[in-house]
């Protein structure tokens, strides 16, 4: 008998330990997930569902975008708008482009009011409000508004200086290559005095065209010191191509001489 009680005893030990055993796993399996687990990632890192931008790109075909309705809708003009030079210096010009007369330079960070541009789309040249108007090159400005809602002022509204010290000049041809389109311009030469140019860079003659390319008429100011000129003008734009010829000096411009444009 007391062999059974001693095997009886043994046996309800070894139960009491089998389930304490089992007790302590299930604690164990239920304790918080280690910080990176998959149960502990913030909900902002879940995949979004998919954006309703992506699905507007499964638009019909036939369906305009929203940038075909931009493009008629007209842009409403507006007087002016504030900019800021960005350049270290930016040259002001007395013309829209590189080759004209140099008035003064705009430091970085000033402060100045756009009140024009150019009648082409090609040509990013604004007209700067100043006791004398300038132009600035639009890629070194930060723009408070659309470049294209300025109002349009050259040609007309905005004008070249005119020397009073030199003749204009005048077209003696202007000839166009069937073939190529080419257009071939000549003038009769004013010559200028040494110390009338403005620097050892100065071209003496400025050609300002509006010509056709890629069915869209744009503006196109040449520089040279020759009394002739070459440039493509092609066919397929609304509007005429027309141009002029200006004599430069450091004091401004002689002319313009218009040039009689040669039909296609």
């Amino acid at each position: 008998m007391k062999f059974k009680h001693g095997a009886l005893f043994i046996l309800i030990l070894l139960t009491i330990v089998s389930c304490t055993s089992s007790a302590g796993s299930e604690s164990a399996s239920t304790s918080p997930a280690p910080a990176g687990s998959p149960t502990g990632v913030p909900l902002t890192d879940t995949p979004a569902s998919p954006s309703p931008t992506l699905t507007a790109t499964s638009l019909p075909t036939d369906t305009p975008a929203p940038t075909d309705t931009a493009t008629v809708t007209p842009i409403p003009t507006v007087e002016s708008l504030e900019a800021t030079v960005t350049a270290e210096l930016l040259s002001c010009r007395y013309g829209p482009g590189p080759e004209y007369l140099y008035l003064f330079a705009f430091r970085r960070t000033a402060n100045i009011k756009l009140i024009g541009r150019v009648d082409a789309e090609n040509w990013k040249w604004a007209l700067v409000e100043n006791d004398v108007p300038c132009w600035v090159h639009t890629d070194f400005i930060e723009i408070a508004g659309d470049f294209n809602s300025l109002p349009i002022v050259y040609p007309g509204v905005a004008r070249l200086p005119i020397t009073p010290y030199y003749p204009r000049s005048e077209v003696l041809s202007a000839e166009r290559n069937q073939e190529t389109n080419e257009i071939t311009i000549s003038w009769l030469p004013v010559p200028i005095s040494a110390g009338d140019y403005e620097d050892e860079t100065m071209q003496q003659y400025l050609v300002e065209i509006w010509r056709c390319e890629d069915g869209q008429l744009i503006f196109d100011p040449l520089a040279t010191n020759f009394t002739f000129i070459t440039f493509v003008d092609e066919p397929g734009c609304s509007e005429p191509s027309h141009g002029q010829v200006w004599v430069q000096e450091k004091h401004g411009y002689a002319g313009p001489a218009e040039i009689p444009w040669p039909g296609p």
